[in-house]
């Protein structure tokens, strides 16, 4: 779109979610004034149900009338439709597909490795969903030492497209550490990433709403009913 628009913007979102983290990070990048409705039961929300009646998940981001959907679909709406604040993706379309691709790869192989350990049942699942897992955070440490190009963030000197994708992951990671004893972003393995986080949490975008870790690890205790939280 390429256009500011004044619309009524809300967000329908849940406090622990790692997706609406995105969204939220997105929008106040942008500066956009918007209302954040939480939905504790989204699969029972009349709200989700009538916004996202296909998919009936949340982050729901909605613009006068019209529902966006789909945490990445969002965050590039937001770029896109919002002039105002550093642009979320970059303008080279190459690179723009880059960004498009290692989100992706971050939805699809380090979200799952997470949920994977979390949802062990065994110390044999533990330590392959383990083993998954630090392979993703390598494979990130190379693309952040490539994107960044000696600076701050993924997206160069602000954040962008993977950071946003990525950094909502954060918290997830740090409650899985507490538990597992792991450390899978460590100043010696992976000191571009250990030191990128470091950014990512103190950036005003971000900080703000990052979830509190204690309240993510009581909150993993209860939804997960594995050995791991046990």
């Amino acid at each position: 779109m390429g256009l500011i628009s004044n619309e009524y913007v809300r967000l329908l979102g849940a406090w622990p979610s790692p997706f609406v983290l995105r969204t939220r990070i997105a929008l106040n990048l942008k500066r956009v004034p918007y209302e954040y409705l939480e939905e504790e039961d989204a699969l029972n929300s009349e709200s989700v149900l009538n916004y996202n009646p296909v998919h009936k998940q949340i982050p729901i981001l909605i613009h006068g009338n019209k529902p966006i959907r789909e945490s990445l679909n969002i965050v590039m709406y937001v770029d896109e439709t919002w002039l105002s604040g550093p642009p979320i993706l970059p303008s080279d379309p190459f690179d723009r597909a880059v960004a498009r691709f290692w989100d992706v790869y971050i939805d699809e192989h380090c979200f799952t490795s997470i949920n994977g350990v979390a949802v062990a049942k065994d110390e044999e699942e533990r330590k392959a969903a383990i083993s998954k897992l630090e392979m993703c955070m390598a494979l990130l440490e190379e693309t952040f030492q490539e994107c960044s190009k000696g600076r701050g963030f993924f997206g160069g000197d602000n954040i962008g497209f993977i950071d946003i994708g990525f950094g909502s992951m954060l918290g997830p990671l740090k409650v899985l550490e507490k538990f597992t004893g792991v450390k899978f972003i460590h100043p010696e393995n992976t000191p571009g990433l250990f030191h990128w986080a470091d950014r990512f949490y103190a950036h005003e975008a971000v900080k703000p709403v990052m979830p509190d870790i204690e309240k993510l690890v009581e909150f993993a205790r209860l939804k997960f009913n594995t050995p791991i939280f046990k």
